[in-house]
């Protein structure tokens, strides 16, 4: 996938596929600087949904670096910063 960045949207449903949502959060309102704890996503459902990036997107997650991407804007910065970029020809 090294054509695409991952987005919030890849994030939200890697999410909800892996630790499921809260009834009482709303993925769709804007999420991007709220704490993964208040969205009600603790550190073993970000290991998961960690696991389930590595496995899609051929990255490795470095569990040390993982917690501190707090917010769904952290988590996708540190995704994309492992992703492959695209050089010219």
């Amino acid at each position: 996938m090294s054509d695409s960045r991952f987005t919030l949207d890849d994030l939200k449903r890697i999410l909800r596929e892996g630790a499921g949502a809260d009834e009482e959060t709303d993925l769709d309102a804007d999420i991007l600087d709220t704490e993964f704890e208040l969205l009600g996503y603790d550190s073993l459902a970000l290991l998961e949904t960690g696991s389930r990036i590595e496995l899609a997107y051929g990255v490795v997650l470095d569990e040390a670096v993982l917690p501190k991407a707090s917010t769904p804007r952290a988590f996708i910065d540190l995704v994309n910063s492992l992703l492959p970029t695209d050089q010219p020809a």
